[in-house]
């Protein structure tokens, strides 16, 4: 199970570049400066969205360059945290309405509203932790991404909508992500009315994780849980969030079975036997970050259980004594 779980990035991940190719551009003037930037250090990466001038619209092109951004070297031990912030009053506006008029046609729309899906989809299926760091608005696609994100850490002045119902598109697809992240009634009534909610009421609903007073703290308090993930092993990081990705769609009986399967894995690692040595003998746990296995679990067929051999017959009569225990 552990296998399978760390991998599945690596099917997402695969083919190591972005899939949808924009076959045509909206404008023919050069881009002076790159839609995102990103910064790497001490294995925390920054990205920032780079176009406030159109309000950090998730265009075609931004989408591109944000899963660029994220894709590269995510494998890479050296990384083990993403921070996703934006320049400017507006951290996203959702997607560029320009390309959603009906002289691009269905297919390019299809193709937009895929590769955000994507993204967006890419953002819960890697194996680092993302935060989104919110000073201002974010609205449709860029509510959604917000919501994608496992941390959201904004400031008071930020506000959040899905306001697409007041030009004529209901916004279907932030609903995904909005409606896994807030109470079913809290976010039809975003999408119904499309009015914004405070930073507050995002925090009191589930949408953003904390609310600090400005900017200066929001870099300081988004920082400084970056730094704490850090400190953390990087593969038993990998194994929970996917872990509770996949348990948090299935019913409650399947994620109880899903959950134990992998603290049983989880447990099988080195890191998880280095961080109960650690405890037990009172120090700092010195983490390999390796998915190297500390022993054995036993499967079907095996004849050994941490590393020692067995009696599976033996295993097997006294399971068979205890189903027929009334």
């Amino acid at each position: 199970m552990a296998h399978s779980l760390l991998c599945r990035v690596g099917r997402v991940v695969q083919a190591g570049r972005w899939p949808h190719v924009a076959t045509r551009t909206l404008s023919s003037e050069a881009q002076e400066e790159p839609l995102t930037l990103k910064e790497q250090h001490d294995g925390i990466r920054r990205i920032i969205l780079n176009n406030p001038k159109k309000r950090n619209a998730l265009s075609l092109a931004m989408l591109s360059s944000l899963w660029e951004n994220i894709v590269t070297g995510v494998d890479s031990d050296d990384l083990r945290v993403i921070i996703i912030s934006a320049r400017g009053p507006v951290f996203s506006s959702g997607h560029d309405l320009k390309e959603l008029t009906s002289a691009q046609g269905r297919e390019y729309h299809t193709k937009v509203f895929q590769a955000c899906s994507e993204v967006m989809t890419l953002v819960q299926d890697i194996p680092v932790p993302v935060i989104a760091m919110v000073n201002g608005v974010a609205t449709a696609a860029g509510c959604q991404l917000v919501a994608s994100c496992d941390i959201a850490v904004a400031t008071e002045m930020s506000t959040f909508a899905t306001p697409g119902i007041n030009v004529g598109l209901f916004c279907s697809t932030p609903g995904v992500a909005i409606g896994r992240a807030v109470p079913r009634k809290v976010a039809m009534e975003m999408l119904f009315t499309g009015r914004p909610i405070s930073a507050q009421d995002a925090l009191r609903h589930g949408l953003v994780s904390r609310v600090v007073a400005d900017e200066a703290s929001l870099e300081e308090e988004t920082l400084a849980m970056a730094r704490r993930v850090c400190q953390s092993s990087r593969p038993v990081v990998a194994l929970g969030k996917a872990a509770f990705q996949r348990q948090m769609a299935q019913g409650r009986d399947a994620a109880y079975a899903t959950a134990s399967g992998v603290m049983v894995d989880n447990l099988a690692l080195r890191d998880g036997q280095e961080g109960i040595k650690a405890f037990l003998g009172k120090r700092k746990p010195t983490w390999t970050h390796s998915t190297e296995k500390a022993h054995e679990i036993l499967r079907f067929g095996q004849k050994f259980i941490l590393g020692r051999p067995v009696d599976l017959e033996r295993i097997a009569r006294t399971a068979r004594g205890w189903s027929s225990v009334p």
